[in-house]
């Protein structure tokens, strides 16, 4: 039989996931890269707090958008991880796309030196 969490019990785990990606020293980022994050293409810093949890549902705070002025690397975005402020990996796995994923890009194919834009992202719990 499968685990089944109250909406209030998943909101609890998702602001807990909100605390770990706040915490640290730094800045935290979010990390857009190629299959397997091969090649990181994107990075873009965090507000703190990063985001809120409702509904089981954490969406992160992107407005305005957010924006890295100057991709690394050339390639195709197809997932994302994020780091807290020491550099630590909070999340991984996170399905990037230009609709129906977790991080919302302009675009997923990115260009050394051109500016990408994260217009959107949410993580929902199980």
């Amino acid at each position: 039989m499968a685990v089944t969490y109250s909406t209030a019990a998943k909101t609890a785990r998702m602001d807990a996931v909100i605390t770990q990606i706040d915490a640290g020293a730094g800045t935290s980022t979010i990390e857009i890269g190629t299959t397997g994050m091969a090649s990181v293409l994107a990075v873009f810093d965090l507000p703190n707090p990063c985001g809120t949890a409702s509904g089981g549902v954490l969406t992160f705070d992107m407005d305005p958008d957010l924006t890295d002025s100057s991709a690394d690397n050339s390639g195709t975005a197809a997932e994302a991880r994020i780091k807290d402020g020491d550099g630590t990996v909070v999340i991984s796995g996170l399905t990037v796309g230009t609709s129906g994923a977790d991080i919302i890009l302009d675009s997923v194919s990115i260009t050394t030196g051109q500016t990408v834009t994260l217009t959107t992202g949410t993580i929902t719990h199980a």
